[in-house]
């Protein structure tokens, strides 16, 4: 589609394998994985007690008190991984109309969780003053607009855990369409609490030893926590202005399988991928590299490698695909940011990012998941998929700065 080229200038992140977006990229670089012991709620009445934490953060070194009181940990972590993006940026002197905030939409499950706890564990008749507007959905998108006095089109995607990566696309497309001049996008999440832990429990898609996408062992998916936040701007702006351009976000595809509500259909996937390929104008045999959904569990990681056979046919045979999950969690709503942002990092420095944990091949994912190790790789084009629960699928295009 023709239009405005949209530019990333700025990454913010935060996850369980470093604190910034340098941390991150030099974490994934070395094939570290922030998977482990839960440290940050009882464990006592959980059958899994394995996570992606975010352990070295702390919201008082970050945030005023007063402030603190106002976000549940999801908002935290997306104020600090903006404010990162915004830095990194070097953005200054844009029309508050004209900048936007698209995230991913995510409930405050904290706060939510401490509610239950004091009123049907303790009794108590009161809960937290401000439990509603901490646990909205939006509430991230509101904390990051009122950061940065950002006054143009802001509002939040929910689609599970494709919900960010509908964002960025959403932002992209409305940057190169002319609504906005500047955009944060991206998400975050913090589901390591108690109930959500329970609830995923009980769908029995849990793994109690680890993230091990592709691999033939795979058992499951561990959760996990985090944001990163992307500053997207019109290409012509941003060169304007000298920025330093980290990539280009070309094209975008989402679709929904319409099928089943927790078994994805791998037409659907497909779907998604050519529709990114086609709104890039790409031929798949430009794709250099591909951050897979990569979640782990059996059938996802099954159909998802259907879905790039569908759409790569015999080029998939010579293309890295790999998970970041496998070094993060399921970060849910944060999760196709954190994606994007290990995408567009890896595609600025020339390396590929690895899928840790790998033991086994797998004939049914027939695919080069870079195991274990990070690999040199200068590639042009790259994919990033997302593909939630519900049938809900997201996928970008990015092409290295140039």
């Amino acid at each position: 589609m023709s239009g405005r080229r949209v530019a990333v200038t700025g990454i913010g992140a935060v996850c369980p394998i470093g604190a910034t977006s340098s941390e991150f990229l030099a974490s994934a670089k070395a094939g570290a994985c922030g998977i482990g012991p839960i440290t940050t709620i009882p464990t006592d009445r959980l059958t899994i007690r394995i996570a992606g934490e975010v352990t070295a953060f702390d919201p008082a070194a970050h945030l005023e008190r007063r402030k603190l009181a106002m976000l549940d940990r999801t908002s935290q972590l997306a104020v600090v991984a903006a404010r990162e993006a915004m830095a990194q940026a070097g953005l200054a002197g844009f029309q508050p109309a004209r900048a936007g905030v698209i995230l991913g939409a995510s409930i405050g499950l904290g706060t939510f969780d401490e509610a239950y706890r004091v009123f049907y564990g303790e009794g108590s008749n009161r809960v937290a003053p401000l439990s509603v507007p901490r646990t909205m959905p939006n509430a991230s998108t509101s904390a990051v607009s009122m950061e940065f006095g950002m006054r143009g089109a802001s509002f939040a995607v929910a689609s599970a855990c494709a919900s960010s990566t509908h964002a960025i696309g959403l932002a992209f497309q409305m940057i190169r369409g002319g609504m906005l001049d500047v955009a944060l996008t991206g998400g975050s999440d913090a589901p390591v609490t108690v109930g959500h832990m329970k609830a995923w429990e009980a769908l029995r898609v849990l793994s109690p030893d680890g993230c091990r996408p592709f691999s033939k062992d795979r058992n499951g998916l561990v959760v996990g926590e985090g944001a990163a936040i992307l500053v997207l701007e019109s290409m012509d702006r941003a060169k304007s202005r000298g920025a330093t351009i980290l990539a280009e976000i070309a094209g975008f595809g989402m679709t929904a399988d319409a099928a089943d509500l927790t078994s994805p259909d791998e037409a659907g996937g497909a779907a998604a991928m050519r529709a990114a390929l086609e709104d890039a104008a790409i031929a798949p045999e430009a794709v250099g590299y591909i951050n897979a959904h990569g979640t782990a569990t059996r059938i996802n990681d099954r159909s998802e490698i259907a879905a790039l056979r569908l759409v790569f046919e015999a080029h998939l045979d010579r293309l890295p695909v790999s998970s970041t999950k496998s070094m993060v969690g399921h970060c849910m709503a944060g999760g196709g940011a954190l994606e994007a942002a290990l995408t567009a990092l890896c595609l600025r420095d020339g390396v590929l990012p690895p899928t840790v944990g790998f033991r086994e091949a797998d004939p049914e994912c027939d695919i080069d998941c870079i195991p274990n190790a990070a690999r040199a790789g200068a590639v042009e084009w790259a994919l990033s998929n997302s593909f939630a629960f519900g049938g809900l699928n997201a996928v970008i295009a990015m092409r290295a700065a140039s």
